[in-house]
Formats: structure tokens, C-alpha cells, sequence
């Protein structure tokens, strides 16, 4: 499991152990695990990992599989997030994040591929996120890299469903994780944004979001199916706010249609 040290990842890490598994958990950081190391000795083993570095993250999943013996779960979960108007975001701040959000669960996945299809069996968790189905002000970049994400994950399950690997995709709405504070670069502010900024700020001010702790027995549900999801929304928020933006891009398609059509048979 990659970002295994805090919110979601360090929420999975405690069901997965409080259930008996075993876990592999890898971090830039993985200090903030001494405390689990302590409590299930044997069970949890801990490996640091900054998963921009690709060879890094080979040698850390050949040291993951030589643990235990096997990978039977993967949770792709590293990632970060990137506050602005598109305007105002840097070249390196743009590299940066898809560097992390999607390059790093690129290489996360190449890693793992081989050792689960050797196996005959595994299950990839992607951990997306529910705004990769829709752009929205501020955060753009960060959807744009959690759609790219969907995408790839789209076509790795297609590849791999032949080997006897599962892959699901994660959307989970706004949990009470780091990733809002320690996870997120912001960019600097432009003054024409303003008005915008502001009427974001009071629409999130009343926003309370939940404990990462309640997503983590359906992910582990999951991960024990023999025919799990390949998407699944986590949080009731999210699924509500998702029907509705699907719903509306339905409708939108349906008004256009006859310019649609006209477009010719393609």
C-alpha cells in the first residue's frame, strides 16, 4: 500500500490489520506506522518510498512481495493535491502533481503487474477520487490528473483481467485526511480571482468532512471479493453529488444532439 502513513492509506492500514491481514505499508514518511509496527508485530512491515523515483518503486515492490511471499492487495494511494486557477499554475507545479498523481500510480502498477500475474491472482485498488468525473474551479489540475488516473486504470483492468487480476477504482468524496493540508500545494493567488476565491471559501465553510475510519471496512470488503466493482464511490455525499453531474452531462448530450448527429456517422 502506497501512502500508507496517513488519512485514507493509514485508515485502510488499521482495518487490514484489526481483520488479521498482513500489510505492507510504504510512505515518503512512514514513521507515523511505529505505533501499528508496535502493536502487530510481524504483521506490518514498513518500507519508505517516494514514489516519483520509478526504480525506487520496482526495488520497494520486490522488497513488498519478499515480505509476505505474495501481493494479494494493492492499494495505489500516493498522492497530493494542487489548489488554483488554472491560470495561475506553474510549469514545475503542474509537472509536480502529475508527476505524483499520475506517474507515480503508473509506476506503482507496472511494479506490481509482474509479480501478480506470475501468481495467477491479485487485486489492484486505485485510489482516485470522485472529482476525477467532472472540472471544477480551483481544483482542475487535481481532476485532470485523478481523470487521467480512471483512464489508465480503465485500460490496465481490460489488460490484466486475462492474468486473473482485478482492478478497482476508488472515488471517495472529501475525507478529514492530510490532504488538505500537509498534501496540498497552492499556487499564488491572482487578484482577478478574487470574487471567485471568496464565494468557493463559503460554499466549503460549512462543508464537515468525515472520518477516513468509515471508509475503510468497505474497502476491505472489497479487497476480499471474488468479483469486486471495477468503480466504486466512496461516501454517500459523493455518490448523491455524482448522480446529479452525470444526470446533467446526460442532459446536455441529449440537447445537442441533432448538432451531434449532423457531425456525420463516426
Amino acid at each position: 500500500m502506497t501512502g500508507a502513513s496517513r488519512g485514507l492509506g493509514r485508515a485502510f492500514a488499521e482495518e487490514a490489520l484489526a481483520t488479521g491481514d498482513r500489510v505492507v505499508g510504504a510512505a515518503r514518511d512512514v514513521t507515523p506506522l511505529d505505533d501499528l509496527c508496535a502493536e502487530h508485530a510481524g504483521r506490518l512491515v514498513t518500507l519508505p518510498l517516494d514514489v516519483l523515483d520509478r526504480a525506487a518503486v520496482f526495488d520497494t515492490v520486490d522488497k513488498a512481495a519478499a515480505a509476505f511471499g505474495r501481493l494479494d492487495v494493492v492499494v495505489n494511494n500516493a498522492g497530493q493535491l494542487l489548489m488554483g486557477m488554472l491560470e495561475e499554475i506553474t510549469e514545475a507545479q503542474a509537472r509536480a502533481h502529475f508527476d505524483t498523481n499520475v506517474f507515480g500510480a503508473l509506476w506503482v502498477a507496472q511494479a506490481v503487474v509482474p509479480h501478480l500475474r506470475a501468481q495467477g491472482s491479485g487485486h489492484i485498488l486505485q485510489v482516485s477520487s470522485m472529482g476525477s468525473l467532472g472540472g471544477f474551479a480551483s481544483v482542475g489540475l487535481y481532476s485532470a490528473g485523478k481523470a487521467a488516473l480512471d483512464s489508465l486504470s480503465e485500460a490496465l483492468a481490460m489488460e490484466v483481467e486475462p492474468f486473473g487480476i482485478d482492478v478497482t477504482i476508488l472515488q471517495p468524496g472529501g475525507y478529514a485526511t492530510d490532504l488538505f493540508t500537509r498534501g496540498t500545494t497552492a499556487t499564488t493567488p491572482d487578484d482577478a480571482y478574487a470574487d471567485l476565491r471568496a464565494r468557493l471559501a463559503e460554499t466549503w465553510a460549512e462543508a464537515e468532512d468525515p472520518d477516513p475510519r468509515l471508509a475503510a471496512p468497505v474497502v476491505r470488503e472489497i479487497a476480499g471479493m471474488d468479483q469486486p466493482p471495477k468503480r466504486l464511490l466512496l461516501g454517500s455525499t459523493s455518490y448523491d453529488l455524482v448522480q446529479e453531474m452525470v444526470g446533467a452531462r446526460l442532459d446536455e448530450h441529449r440537447r445537442w444532439e441533432h448538432l451531434s448527429r449532423r457531425a456525420g456517422p463516426a
